[in-house]
């Protein structure tokens, strides 16, 4: 069995202006999905947005600076993830493919296996 994170992005002002439905709506299809993937699913966590995201890197002497703000500004961001155990890349394909915001028009999941320890 291999471990998958399945980041799961999206544009925060799109999120932000849906509707109150449309959110519960999501939730309930996250809820489905935990519930029918069972142990499959190691992990799942929505994310505060970027406002409350914290940089650290290194400063021209090598010492951490720490920043308010992501470590990217882009338009897409990672909002959350699911922590998937699968005994290969297909079943994580298949379970990262049930995950609402996989086909959402203002969003995406992209799959990461998990490096073996050495």
């Amino acid at each position: 069995m291999g471990k998958y994170l399945v980041l799961i992005y999206g544009n925060e002002h799109t999120w932000a202006e849906l509707s109150a439905e449309w959110h519960e709506a999501n939730a309930a299809r996250h809820q489905a999905l935990i519930a029918s993937a069972g142990s499959a699913i190691v992990g799942v966590n929505e994310l505060e947005p970027t406002t409350q995201a914290v940089s650290v890197r290194a400063d021209a002497a090598g010492k951490p600076v720490v920043t308010k703000g992501p470590f990217h500004q882009t338009p897409e961001i990672v909002g959350g993830y699911y922590l998937l155990e699968a005994p290969d890349l297909d079943e994580a394909i298949r379970l990262a493919s049930l995950i609402p915001e996989a086909t959402a028009a203002h969003g995406g999941v992209e799959i990461r296996p998990i490096a073996a320890p050495a």
